[in-house]
This record gives C-alpha cells, sequence and structure tokens, in this order.
C-alpha cells in the first residue's frame, strides 16, 4: 500500500510517502521503499515519478488521499477520490405554525378578577307548606 506516514514535530505536520504491506502500521519503521515528501503547509513535495509507476505495476494500491495527489500532479490518470466523510442528509426542520384555533369565549364576569367581582348571594326558598 502507498501510503502517509507522518513525521515533523507537533502542530506542523510532514509526511512521507511509503510503501508498506497494508496491516502494518505507518509508524511502526519497517518500510518497503520510500518515494518521496510531503509538506501540506508549503505545499513542497518530492516524488520519485518511477518508483511510483513501477509499485502501482506491481499492485500496490494508494490511499484516496495519495491517489488524489498523483491525479493532480499528473502521475496517474483518473478521477479524484472524496475523502471527506459522507454528510447524512439532515432535514432542515421549520417549526410549523400553529394552527389558528378558536378561543373560548370568555364572558365579562369570568375575565374578571374575583376581587372586582360582586359577590352571588344564594338564597334559599322556604319549603312551602
Amino acid at each position: 500500500m502507498i501510503r502517509f506516514q507522518r513525521i515533523g514535530r507537533t502542530n506542523d505536520p510532514a509526511f512521507r510517502i511509503v510503501v508498506l504491506e497494508k496491516e502494518r502500521a505507518a509508524k511502526s519503521g519497517r518500510l518497503t521503499d520510500m518515494l518521496g515528501t510531503y509538506n501540506p503547509r508549503s505545499k513542497a513535495m518530492t516524488l520519485n515519478e518511477s518508483k511510483i509507476k513501477e509499485w502501482i505495476s506491481k499492485g500496490a494500491q494508494p490511499t484516496p488521499s495519495i491517489h488524489n495527489l498523483l491525479v493532480t500532479k499528473g502521475i496517474i490518470e483518473g478521477k479524484k477520490i472524496n475523502v471527506l466523510p459522507k454528510m447524512k442528509n439532515r432535514k432542515v426542520e421549520t417549526p410549523a405554525e400553529p394552527e389558528a384555533s378558536p378561543a373560548p369565549a370568555v364572558s365579562e364576569a369570568e375575565a374578571a378578577p374575583q376581587s372586582e367581582a360582586e359577590p352571588e348571594v344564594k338564597t334559599e326558598e322556604a319549603p312551602a307548606t
């Protein structure tokens, strides 16, 4: 596999472009071959085109980032690969306007505060005998 191996200090990345077995970690240091370097800050790049073409002909697969870099430099032909994670379709939900429901009719006596309303006096009628 043709991939990046990070070198450089903290917050100052620089990468080697290396060939190694897919199962091996890039930090292990057990490289098969070194093909070039890349500094993303200064965009400085050194590539050994003949070695890259040789390894690809042997079956080495570049990572998507390396593939895009090689397509940009014209070393290999093809379309670029989207390396960013796929965005989930997010539906922008606008809050639905509340339906206009008719307000219940309120009588004036109910709307007035209790202190201002006249107290209701219930009188019981005496039973007729």
